[in-house]
């Protein structure tokens, strides 16, 4: 009988997804390659300088990564870890976002309070775009129309519109604006603003403010609830936000907008990525230099993984073949 039970349940247990995590480290100037059946850190990639930034092409043959110090956007192969060429980038690259097409790269430059549109294919800017003060949170619509940039002086989100490549809209959000997504289908936009400590959730087709998200943790001096980078189960009902020097990451129901619960992880959680069946998310803390591993259904971190200084970004690169 034990033994039957053994197997229903290993039967009814969700099998994990293979694949790596990319983490860009800031400080080391590296990418540091996390195995997700093993949870080690398998490969240590150098870069350019201060990465930050990072996604995969669509079909993850190239990985795109902002190297900004050194002012580039570098191409680079994934499975040799080769830098193949840099695109055209303006100064300082912080984030960018790639357009369902996998060929325009919209780029924020922090220091020029432009936005670039690179083409990747041809290598060329075909566009630069006048945004606010220090812009550095980008965002894409799922059909492709919008990309919205965040300025983080300026304290506002510019709706982008992807076919004359002009604003045409700007909404106000709380101070330091960081991080933009287009959830649920591309019906709403979530914007973290780090030291007004909110997320402010807009509907996309009015660009009109639906919702704040407010955090509020015991024995947490609110000037360290900052909301930095956030993901979104594939439901669109919950939702995991970085809280930066408050060490937690915030679970939200994404219909309420109410804080569930918090969970405790690194210093200075930054972003995160899940794993490809989103049963784990793996958050970027910078100031302790690691990985936390959470388990999604659990709500429970389940592992520290060493990596390079000040790790930042985080993508999901799915197993070959």
């Amino acid at each position: 009988m034990l033994r039957l039970t053994a197997i229903l349940t290993l039967l009814a247990s969700p099998a994990l997804a293979g694949g790596e995590i990319w983490v860009t480290n800031e400080k080391d100037d590296t990418i540091s390659v996390i195995d997700i059946d093993s949870l080690e850190v398998t490969r240590t990639i150098p870069t350019g300088e201060r990465p930050r930034g990072i996604t995969f092409s669509h079909d993850y043959s190239r990985v795109y990564i902002c190297a900004s110090d050194s002012d580039a956007m570098q191409v680079m192969d994934p499975v040799s870890g080769e830098i193949l060429h840099d695109l055209p980038s303006g100064e300082d690259p912080e984030q960018f976002v790639l357009h369902p097409d996998d060929r325009r790269l919209y780029i924020a430059n922090e220091d020029d309070a432009i936005t670039t549109v690179v083409d990747t294919e041809t290598r060329r800017v075909i566009e630069q775009i006048d945004v606010g003060i220090e812009p550095e949170g980008m965002a894409v619509s799922p059909d492709g129309k919008i990309v919205i940039t965040t300025s983080e002086t300026t304290n506002m989100a510019h709706w982008i519109d992807t076919e004359s490549e002009a604003i045409f809209a700007n909404t106000l959000v709380d101070s330091r604006p960081r991080h933009a997504e287009f959830v649920k289908d591309g019906a709403e936009l979530w914007v973290s603003a780090e030291i007004g400590g909110t997320v402010t959730v807009f509907d996309t087709a009015t660009q009109a403010e639906k919702a704040k998200i407010h955090f509020e943790i015991k024995g947490v001096h609110q000037d360290r609830l900052q909301p930095v980078g956030f993901e979104l189960m594939p439901d669109g009902k919950t939702a995991f936000i970085a809280l930066g020097p408050a060490n937690h990451v915030a679970v939200v129901n994404a219909e309420t907008y109410e804080v569930e619960e918090y969970l405790l992880v690194g210093r200075r959680v930054w972003h995160m990525a899940f794993d490809g069946d989103h049963s784990r998310l793996f958050t970027t803390n910078g100031v302790s230099g690691d990985v936390t591993v959470i388990d999604v259904a659990a709500r429970k971190p389940v592992k520290t993984i060493k990596v390079g200084r000040f790790p930042w970004g985080a993508a999901f690169r799915p197993e070959e073949g």
